[in-house]
């Protein structure tokens, strides 16, 4: 599949230069270098993993750590109250839910074997940082929302301060 230097890769082309990068066709740099963009693919499973609330996530890190598979089995319900996913909108939300419940399931019978506590542990660890980005982008989008709102309520408050101070002069 995979060819020499100038050869094509799935769409992609090695450059020449050593670099060792892959890039498309034409995205060279100024210095002779090479764009190279790289997109994490998600598996099923990970691409499972719901979208909590922050503190949520972090109580499912905890439970994933002393009994593995219980925070997955657990966020496997937050899907079914609107959680996000990346995969809802391929396979549906009953799908998501049996998916994490099967992973759930993974984590506790290959537990003994201390591979489902590691994959439990990891799990919950992909919980937070998901949290963490998506309370990120709710704090920036919130921020927004809060501000626009102030501007508004304070302008109609003054506004109508404004009438009453003269109303009792």
């Amino acid at each position: 599949m995979a060819q020499k230097e100038g050869g094509t890769e799935q769409g992609h082309v090695k450059t020449g230069d050593n670099l060792g990068g892959k890039a498309m066709a034409g995205a060279s740099t100024a210095g002779g270098g090479v764009v190279v963009e790289v997109r994490e693919k998600k598996g099923p499973l990970r691409a499972a993993i719901p979208t909590m609330p922050f503190p949520l996530a972090v109580i499912c890190l905890f439970l994933n750590t002393f009994i593995p598979g219980l925070g997955t089995f657990i966020s496997a319900f937050t899907v079914l109250c609107g959680a996000r996913s990346d995969l809802i909108s391929e396979r549906g939300v009953c799908c998501v839910f049996w998916l994490n419940v099967a992973a759930a399931l993974i984590q506790v019978l290959t537990a003994v074997i201390m591979v489902g506590w590691i994959m439990s542990i990891f799990w919950g660890m992909d919980m937070v940082i998901l949290a963490s980005q998506y309370l990120y982008l709710f704090r920036c989008s919130s921020f927004l929302i809060f501000s626009y709102l102030y501007f508004f309520l304070s302008h109609l408050l003054v506004k109508n301060i404004n009438k009453y101070v003269m109303q009792l002069f």
